[in-house]
């Protein structure tokens, strides 16, 4: 018999209801606020959002879950990360505190060339170990489905090392996990100091990796990082339109340093999402406003960098784009799995509202990776992936600076991350 829960007393359920699809401009201001509602899942899908009266006398097999006066969420969505890595890099930001920049870093070894170095040395095994609780740490904070790119091996060898990695998380955690390959992270070391070497490098990536990764199935996607001194928009579009004919998904870093025309071209090739866009330009938000692609903001990313200029999230949404927040997870740059930060700043720095904040975390979270036909709202069809805060108003999610962590959360309408076990596991 296929088991029931039935969530009451939750002083709110923020539904996020609505299409499966994102959510553009102003609808994303709304994310459909219920109060004195319960909510019924059935096996691992959502059956009913109601009147608890009616919910508990229809369902009185329904093992009861007692919200306790807090609010229910969807899971939150963390459409961007670079989970799998090895060492934490620490000095580059006092190096940033002197006034070095991310890509003088970049070009003395440092960055993510350091990272690459570093998770070269180390087998799958201690890769996996290392990931795994930072990936439940993002569990703790509310996100039930998580981006993994790889990116740190830029080998055929070190990149399917990366992605048989995110394939054992995803097999072993109780997380929803999708895999990008973004083996076009960075131009690596070796092939930089060889005559042609970027054309080298590039052919590796379309006729070698792309090849092995897709015929394992080992990504959904491939992103590629389009800004100067890394890959330019038309290698960007090469290794992407190759991608796409071999069946993945298609993601970009974009704009994130400087005005490139990642942006245009992402919306061009039909893009699942941009990201980043701190220095998107006016075309670049036009096109993004008049496409299908998401536009995934990474406000700590710039935090932590130290930068002043945050990426025009009103702008983006006055235009009618779809916006989604997310942490960018990694060693260098945004090393943080505190999801309910990444909606703090969404308000404070993006100046989103709280619903806004809230459809980026989660609808759009989830229409960047393909999956908002099936998660990010709490709506009957729908995954039972959803989130439980001590809290008695949405509001205090981005309010409360730094208390991150859920009560509970579930995943498929079983326990993901279970602070409080007897919440999560009621006899």
């Amino acid at each position: 018999m296929t088991s029931r829960l039935l969530f009451v007393n939750a002083r709110q359920i923020v539904t996020c209801a609505g299409p499966g699809r994102a959510r553009h401009g102003i609808e994303m201001s709304d994310a459909a606020v219920r109060e004195h509602v319960a909510l019924l899942v059935h096996g691992d899908v959502i059956a009913a959002v109601g009147a608890e009266s009616e919910l508990r006398g229809e369902h009185r097999d329904a093992t009861v879950i007692d919200c306790a006066g807090g609010v229910l969420t969807p899971g939150f969505v963390d459409s961007h990360t670079h989970a799998v890595f090895g060492r934490a890099r620490y000095e580059e930001q006092e190096l940033r505190a002197a006034g070095e920049t991310y890509m003088e870093i970049a070009r003395r070894g440092g960055g993510i060339h350091a990272s690459v170095r570093d998770l070269r040395a180390r087998g799958e095994d201690e890769l996996f170990a290392l990931a795994a609780p930072r990936l439940m740490r993002l569990a703790a904070s509310g996100v039930t489905t998580v981006e993994v790119k790889s990116g740190y091996g830029l080998s055929l060898e070190d990149e399917l090392k990366t992605l048989h990695v995110i394939r054992r998380l995803a097999e072993r955690l109780p997380l929803r996990i999708v895999p990008t390959w973004l083996g076009a992270h960075e131009i690596p070391l070796e092939y930089r100091e060889r005559r042609d070497g970027r054309r080298i490098y590039i052919e590796l990536l379309v006729h070698e990796m792309l090849p092995a990764i897709a015929a394992d199935g080992l990504a959904r996607f491939a992103d590629v990082f389009c800004e100067p001194g890394v890959f330019t928009v038309d290698e960007s579009r090469e290794i992407l339109t190759a991608a796409r004919a071999a069946g993945l998904g298609i993601k970009l870093h974009a704009d994130e340093l400087t005005t490139s025309g990642g942006a245009e071209l992402a919306a061009s090739l039909g893009a699942a999402s941009a990201d980043h866009l701190a220095a998107v330009s006016d075309a670049g938000i036009a096109a993004l406003a008049g496409a299908g692609t998401v536009a995934t903001l990474l406000p700590a990313t710039m935090l932590f960098l130290g930068k002043r200029d945050q990426a025009p999230a009103r702008r983006l949404i006055e235009r009618g784009a779809a916006v989604a927040l997310a942490t960018d997870f990694n060693p260098g740059t945004s090393p943080t799995t505190n999801f309910p930060l990444v909606l703090t700043l969404g308000v404070s720095q993006l100046h989103l509202s709280v619903s806004e904040a809230l459809i980026a975390a989660t609808v759009n979270g989830a229409a960047a990776l393909g999956e908002s036909h099936r998660t990010g709202q709490l709506a009957p069809g729908f995954a039972a992936d959803l989130a439980l805060w001590p809290c008695e108003d949405a509001r205090e999610l981005p309010y409360w600076i730094g208390a991150g962590e859920c009560r509970a959360s579930w995943v498929r309408g079983k326990p993901c991350h279970p602070h409080d076990l007897a919440l999560a596991f009621p006899r």
